[in-house]
């Protein structure tokens, strides 16, 4: 008996602008039919709606096809035609390497040939250089077309109106005419983007797709010269469109003004906490702000734009501060961060053992230290002792930081203790590099309502090493 064939299913169309799907159901259905009829059971149903084949965009279904090949799920792919498998060569190349390598058979409900067999192979390929070449056709065509309506001054097509105008794009929607007034109004006054889109939300004033506002599109929207009467192609202005304006040139000049001086003055400023950009809400999964509260700094999951979180989570900035601050100096000087460097990057057995010597030789040296201090050894001998393990931790470090791209780790790896007790005395900056060697992020988990304290268990570290 020959192996169990575990059959994918692919299809794909390349427009849906109903979003019905019912393109890919029909293909869906044959392929089922097909794959009965060869005495294959399907395991998995690989879709992409509304992807071309021949832009070059990511197709996730395709993708996670060759990676299901790859590592065995199925072991057999039917489709329906080859135009709708790939439409350019590489990505047909690409889908021959795995099925070839996999000794995967490949069935087409109609068209294409068998790839396993050099005639079918050779046709497949035909018909996808043919593909190729007629969706380029297709292409410099309504490019072309494209452009002519853009030079007419009349607007392009698309599933979504521009704002403050109606669905045919030319006639001015007055409701939103008034709003996008006020909204450059309050711009130009001072009044920050972040600022206006949470207005805008809060008014439950809606994008013309439906959606809530966010800063990046509504400066998408303010600066666009379609407001001021103009024709845009391909990102730049090409002549005056055949709709009215909304805005006047004079506001769009100090629009663009305005964002300019923006930019020249809004360097970005100085870090002022120490684990901004590293905590996580356990909710949601978004970055945690920190935020004042009358006299309590606290992490909070924002909701506003731009940010998009939960809203539902929060903590006191200073315990949580000092409880990561003390889990990555505790790890330094642990054979944890040995035993990550090691696993991390096994084509070096050596790494643990050089971790573990730099952690050994500098609590050697503390040691020293320690015995000059009380005067148990002269300085001199002090200094003849020093420099050989000196010696040796700089080399351990140098090697850790080629092997590993970590120079940052091999610099602190061993020196928890040293640095726990200069750790106030550090610069934020200093503090923060420190934390990063080894942490990616800490994700924060719910707490007990009215609690006084910090629980330890709601922080969980996500270690870098």
């Amino acid at each position: 008996m020959g192996k169990e064939l575990r059959a994918g299913i692919y299809t794909r169309i390349s427009l849906d602008d109903e979003g019905l799907a019912l393109g890919v159901d029909r293909q869906r259905k044959d392929c089922h039919k097909l794959a009965t009829e060869a005495g294959w059971s399907v395991a998995e149903e690989y879709v992409d709606n509304d992807i071309s084949a021949y832009s070059g965009k990511r197709r996730p279904a395709f993708e996670r096809m060759l990676a299901d090949l790859g590592d065995g799920t199925t072991n057999a792919i039917a489709v329906y035609h080859p135009d709708r498998l790939a439409r350019s060569p590489k990505d047909l190349e690409r889908f021959i390497d795995t099925v070839t390598t996999a000794g995967a058979p490949v069935r087409f409900v109609t068209g294409g040939g068998d790839p396993a067999t050099d005639d079918g192979l050779l046709m497949l390929r035909i018909q996808t250089n043919l593909a190729a070449h007629e969706s380029a056709t297709k292409s410099r065509r309504v490019k072309r077309k494209l452009l002519e309506v853009a030079e007419s001054g009349m607007p392009h097509g698309g599933s979504v109106r521009p704002f403050a105008y109606e669905p045919d794009r030319i006639t001015i929607h007055k409701d939103e005419a008034r709003i996008l007034k006020q909204i450059v109004k309050r711009f130009l006054a001072g009044e920050s983007l972040r600022s206006i889109a949470t207005w805008l939300n809060e008014e439950g004033i809606h994008t013309s797709s439906g959606g809530p506002w966010d800063t990046q599109g509504l400066r998408q929207v303010i600066t666009n010269p379609r407001y001021i009467g103009l024709r845009v192609h391909s990102g730049k202005v090409i002549g005056k469109a055949t709709w009215k304006p909304i805005l006047t040139e004079s506001e769009h000049r100090h629009i663009l003004l305005r964002f300019e001086e923006i930019k020249l003055s809004g360097r970005r400023p100085a870090r002022r906490y120490l684990l901004s950009g590293l905590l996580r809400c356990g909710r949601c999964g978004n970055r945690l702000f920190s935020a004042a509260r009358v006299n309590r700094r606290r992490y909070v999951c924002n909701s506003g734009p731009d940010h998009g979180g939960c809203g539902k989570m929060t903590v006191v900035a200073g315990p949580v501060e000092e409880l990561i601050a003390d889990a990555v100096l505790y790890r330094l000087d642990t054979p944890e961060l040995a035993t990550a460097l090691s696993g991390a990057y096994e084509q070096d057995s050596d790494l643990a053992a050089l971790s573990e010597q730099i952690i050994f030789d500098r609590a050697r040296l503390e040691e020293i230290a320690l015995a000059v201090g009380e005067a148990n050894i002269p300085v001199d001998e002090w200094a003849k002792a020093r420099r050989p393990i000196e010696s040796r931790i700089e080399a351990a470090q140098r090697r850790l930081a080629k092997a590993t791209n970590h120079s940052d780790v091999a610099a602190v790896i061993g020196q928890g203790s040293a640095l726990r007790r200069k750790w106030a005395s550090l610069a934020l900056l200093q503090q923060v590099a420190v934390v990063k060697a080894v942490l990616y992020h800490a994700v924060i988990h719910p707490g007990t309502p009215g609690a006084r304290s910090l629980d330890p268990a709601r922080i969980r570290p996500v270690w870098r090493l």
